[in-house]
């Protein structure tokens, strides 16, 4: 038994059709260039533009009466808070999110177009976290992590359901990594169903939070530096339920440069003419760099959102050698 896998499973039934079943499209350019038979899970294309709103309406979803209608907190950099945002507006719920100041303001005033407010902290993503689950208990409110929660990894983790009811023999898929609910989710469907595709975790050299406490075996704080993938950015809340998942599903732990980002995003706008943000390009630029060692193998990237800044984007793209 694994009540992880069956609420998955669950999520996976009772979401419908709210949480859109997300495409997984042959990239015909970069399966020629590369090798290996490359497959795109287009989560950039769920609701709010990123893999969130799974997690946040299995969230909402599983609310008592109270519950709703006290209202509820979440922390995020833009793409959970956006997330919960309509997932709230659509269930009724009344959203606040907690945001770092340096979150995109794009991001921020989506969240305030859905009809969440917005909170600003100082600091980075962590210190909204902990900002937001205080209130929460000052208010009586229900806190909704973007990943230390067994609910929202739930949902996330119907993304794995959708990958192997759309391709049964994978040999490998790579998802980039913040706190680590994601890919939880989506490992804990492929221990079950797809034992033997491979599982790799991806993050930016400057953003190694969760990549550092695996190798150490223990969360600690992580100075970070400035990253295009900021949907990953930020530490692990300590006893983050993440983290034991991670260390037992994860296969291989790849790190890719700001140059390998940008190059991934500029190379999947000239094959498949898809924007992606940063943490997308993340999971592209590993598979990319690790692709000699997949030759003739079936491999899946996870575009994990969509939400960047234009002008970010566009100078990401320029920066970017050909």
């Amino acid at each position: 038994m694994n009540p992880l896998f069956d609420a998955i499973v669950s999520a996976h039934q009772q979401l419908r059709p709210q949480v859109r079943v997300t495409p997984l499209e042959r990239s015909v350019l970069l399966s020629q260039q590369l090798g290996c038979e490359l497959y795109l899970k287009c989560d950039h294309l769920q609701h709010t533009g990123s893999f969130k709103f799974r997690g946040a309406s299995n969230k909402l979803r599983l609310l008592d009466n109270e519950q709703r209608r006290r209202g509820v907190i979440a922390a995020s950099t833009g793409n959970h808070g956006q997330a919960v945002a309509l997932a709230g507006q659509l269930m009724g719920v009344g959203v606040t999110v907690y945001a770092p100041e340096t979150a995109a303001s794009i991001k921020l005033d989506t969240i305030l177009a859905l009809g969440g407010t917005v909170e600003l902290v100082p600091g980075d993503a962590l210190n909204a976290e902990l900002a937001g689950e205080q209130a929460a208990r000052e208010q009586g409110k229900t806190y909704i992590s973007p990943y230390n929660d067994e609910q929202v990894i739930a949902g996330q983790g119907t993304c794995g359901m959708e990958l192997v009811e759309q391709l049964t023999d994978l040999d490998a898929v790579f998802v980039a990594v913040g706190g680590g609910g994601y890919i939880a989710g989506i490992g804990t469907v492929l221990r079950q169903l797809s034992p033997n595709t491979q599982l790799i975790a991806c993050w930016p050299e400057n953003a190694t939070s969760l990549y550092s406490a695996l190798e150490a075996g223990h969360i600690f704080p992580v100075e970070e530096q400035e990253t295009l993938s900021d949907g990953t950015a930020g530490g692990v809340e300590p006893g983050a339920v993440t983290f034991p998942l991670c260390q037992q599903l994860i296969d291989r732990k790849v790190l890719v440069s700001e140059a390998e980002i940008k190059h991934a995003m500029r190379r999947i706008a000239a094959s498949d003419r898809w924007i992606i943000e940063g943490a997308a390009g993340v999971a592209l630029a590993a598979a990319i760099k690790l692709a000699p060692e997949y030759q003739g193998k079936k491999v899946a990237v996870v575009l994990c959102g969509k939400n960047i800044v234009l002008e970010k984007y566009l100078k990401a793209i320029a920066d970017a050698h050909p």
